[in-house]
């Protein structure tokens, strides 16, 4: 039994490695690959293949909303969309906070970056197995609509009493993409971050490398608000990395970073006021 099968991944390296890999394990045809949510529902809607290898962070829609914009096609939100049963899906991406979100539904499966051939043959073993109505150790044979729907509802559901009353801790560490490899940096070692065109730039003092977050505010999320400060919209500064305070014109400021460039980074006017009460000014 041969499965077709659309690889959706904003990379064009990890694209190129699953489906090598694909093509080592050997029945699976990938009839298409896209580099973004808004392609993955439009080749899903075009080829119906039987499993989508989708990444979870992506540009314009990410692959839960990937999900979710085909269940409400489906659910008659859309008149005149396609009613057909929704593929397989396999989410795949560099970060594992979102596993557990996934394996707590019995997602069909989840494979982490850089993939490992025996987890891409877990993978398939456990798709055919849904495809068949087998079961394979612990994965249900319920559809994949109920199993999604449950994800969707999972993800959207507010705080409980616990974790309303506790803010979320921030992880130690953060990955960076630095060439092709993906490094676990200290948060502490990280200068700044800057945005641009969409792109976000990670600065340590020894290299430069990328964020998959989409926007500083969803990386500041991800980082200790006590050590990091939006001090302009295309900008976050380490504190602790800030070298000097350079007076500008009209009472503006500039800070100049311990990186090797002594990068210097505007404080916008609205910003300020922080600035002093920061540092006393």
């Amino acid at each position: 039994m041969t499965l077709s099968a659309i690889i959706i991944d904003d990379e064009q390296l990890a694209r190129a490695e699953l489906r090598y890999l694909l093509d080592e394990a050997g029945g699976v045809a990938v009839v298409a690959e896209g580099a973004n949510g808004i392609e993955a529902v439009a080749l899903i809607e075009q080829h119906h293949p039987d499993m989508v290898f989708l990444d979870v962070q992506m540009p314009g829609l990410d692959g839960f909303a990937v999900i979710k914009r085909l269940l409400i096609d489906r659910n008659g939100a859309a008149p005149g969309m396609p009613t057909g049963p929704l593929p397989q899906i396999v989410f795949a991406t560099a970060y594992d906070q979102y596993a557990v979100r996934a394996f707590e539904v019995n997602a069909v499966d989840y494979l982490l970056k850089p993939f490992d051939r025996s987890r891409v043959d877990q993978a398939l073993a456990r798709v055919r197995g849904r495809i068949t109505g087998a079961t394979h150790g612990p994965v249900p044979d319920s559809p994949i609509e109920t199993q999604l729907e449950a994800l969707l509802k999972l993800l959207n559901r507010p705080p409980d009493a616990a974790r309303a009353t506790q803010p979320a801790k921030a992880p130690a560490k953060l990955i960076v993409q630095a060439q092709n490899r993906l490094l676990l940096v200290d948060q502490a070692e990280i200068c700044y971050a800057a945005i641009d065109e969409g792109v976000i730039r990670v600065v340590t003092p020894g290299f430069e490398g990328h964020s998959k977050c989409r926007t500083l505010e969803e990386l500041l999320e991800l980082l200790d608000p006590a050590l990091f400060w939006r001090a302009h919209r295309g900008f976050v500064v380490n504190i602790d990395h800030i070298r000097e305070v350079v007076p500008w014109f009209k009472s503006s400021y500039q800070l100049r970073m311990d990186d090797k460039r002594q990068t210097e980074i505007p404080v916008s006017r609205n910003q300020t006021k922080r600035l002093r009460e920061l540092f006393n000014l």
